[in-house]
């Protein structure tokens, strides 16, 4: 998993996704419909903060610099911990699965209708 993180990260070192016809392929709902996905411009953010640009991973997507990176650090957490206790990870509690449905509704929606 991490070598696929690490690989992922050395690829957007390098190639960048904001780009006309870059490598990376677009969001596939925002290209066939128009509609940003709550992880729209995720590529990008990544692409910003692995090039030290804050501001810009901000503006490519807030709600996951925010809340889905460290929501993806603890959930990896929780599954290196596991294995290397040789259990399965535990499932997600739901006060925290609603609250991430919850958001990303509200992020959609926001995204969407306010723009």
């Amino acid at each position: 998993m991490a070598a696929g993180a690490g690989a992922a990260c050395a690829l957007l070192l390098v190639v960048d996704p904001n780009q006309p016809g870059s490598l990376l392929p677009p969001c596939p709902l925002y290209a066939l419909t128009g509609i940003q996905c709550p992880a729209c411009g995720s590529t990008r953010m990544v692409h910003a903060l692995l090039h030290g640009d804050l501001a810009a991973a901000w503006h490519f997507n807030a709600v996951m610099l925010v809340a889905g990176l460290p929501l993806l650090a603890w959930l990896w957490w929780r599954w290196f911990r596991a294995s290397r206790a040789g259990l399965p990870t535990p499932p997600l509690p739901r006060r925290v699965g609603a609250p991430v449905v919850a958001l990303a509704v509200a992020w959609t929606l926001a995204r969407n209708l306010v723009a």
